[in-house]
């Protein structure tokens, strides 16, 4: 399972912020820290704003900030509204499914049984766990 880049560039996004508390930050200054496209960035911060993790704001003096405390994202639940799907295998996906042996197939049944000890063990982490401090990070 590869998670997409847009999951990726999030959660980077978000350790970057949750590493400098104190400060407002600017699209620029993490696109330039993770050698991502700033177009790219621009949106994965659009969508952590949409989605409420943090906050955006505009002109002089304007950048982003965390809305939300470290502590209090799950990793789970940021990988769940973050990836448009979970779909390891084609058959993952019921109304797209073409495989002709997917009702038969074993191989259905332990990727599922993977995808959930993936989840399960995200589930016991948040953000903070994940940030390690501006000295190391940042």
């Amino acid at each position: 399972m590869q998670l997409t880049r847009f999951t990726d560039y999030s959660l980077r996004a978000l350790m970057y912020l949750g590493n400098t508390p104190e400060k407002v930050c600017t699209v620029k200054e993490i696109a330039e820290f993770y050698a991502v496209s700033q177009n790219h960035m621009v949106k994965i911060v659009h969508n952590l704003s949409k989605l409420g993790y943090i906050q955006s704001s505009k002109g002089k003096g304007g950048g982003i900030k965390l809305l939300i405390t470290p502590d209090k994202m799950n990793l789970k639940g940021l990988v769940m509204q973050l990836e448009p799907n979970l779909y390891l295998v084609e058959c993952f996906d019921l109304p797209n499914n073409r495989c002709s042996i997917s009702n038969n197939c074993k191989l259905k049944q332990i990727l599922h049984k993977s995808l959930g000890a993936f989840l399960e063990v995200l589930d016991q982490y948040t953000l903070e766990d994940i940030c390690s401090g501006r000295a190391r990070l940042v």
